[in-house]
């Protein structure tokens, strides 16, 4: 007897369109949208919550011109309301998501904090990544970057992430003023990481031409 297929996963395989610019990609550097209660759009950064959906490309501008260009009204051909404030509430989301992230890493033994630790930790090499607070100082990042070097034989030998100020440092890891912290290989570390990319994906917004109007989404995209 053949097990049920995952219904997440299975949603996860297939690229998915934009509603914005009609290019497709992975599940994985997308967002996906579905109505709640009221016919408010709603984001489901986990890809979990039931029904019909649209996609949109991971990133603050691509989010921000859904709502301008009304295309969700589109995407889900019916009568829809989007936040004008959808793109920051997003990125919210994806911060507490990064952070919850790095709580159970840091509950897995998977963190550590403080210059002394991470430059131990870096010696013994098995490091997925650095954190470094966004105030840390270039003298602070200029030393990392030499242990690193003297590990590994480069500067970018292992991912650094700078996208959160101390103080959510701070609470995400139940310590007090973290600068530097290191990730130690394991799971919980590359889940952390995997969302990271996905916030600092969000965040950027290179220079592009405008998009030009788009045609309603074909139905295949819509799941």
């Amino acid at each position: 007897m053949l097990a049920k297929a995952d219904p997440v996963a299975v949603e996860a395989g297939p690229e998915r369109t934009c509603i914005v610019t009609r290019t497709k990609a992975s599940p994985d550097d997308m967002i996906r949208f579905v109505v709640g209660p009221g016919g408010v759009v709603v984001p489901d950064i986990r890809r979990k919550l039931p029904g019909r959906g649209v996609w949109v490309t991971a990133r603050a501008d691509r989010v921000a011109e859904a709502v301008k260009r009304r295309a969700f009204a589109r995407g889900f051909k019916a009568k829809v309301a989007a936040s004008e404030f959808l793109a920051g509430e997003i990125e919210e989301l994806l911060t507490q998501d990064c952070l919850q992230s790095l709580s159970i890493a840091n509950k897995a033994g998977q963190v550590v904090a403080g210059f002394g630790k991470v430059e131990e930790a870096i010696d013994k090499g098995a490091i997925a990544g650095l954190i470094q607070a966004a105030e840390c100082g270039a003298d602070g990042a200029r030393k990392v970057g030499q242990c690193l070097r003297r590990r590994f034989g480069s500067e970018t030998a292992r991912p650094r992430i700078e996208l959160f100020p101390s103080h959510q440092l701070d609470l995400a890891l139940g310590r007090t003023n973290v600068i530097h912290a290191a990730l130690i290989a394991g799971s919980a570390s590359e889940a952390f990481l995997v969302r990271c990319r996905r916030l600092s994906l969000y965040r950027s917004a290179p220079a592009q031409a405008p998009t030009p109007d788009c045609p309603p989404g074909s139905e295949e995209d819509l799941n």
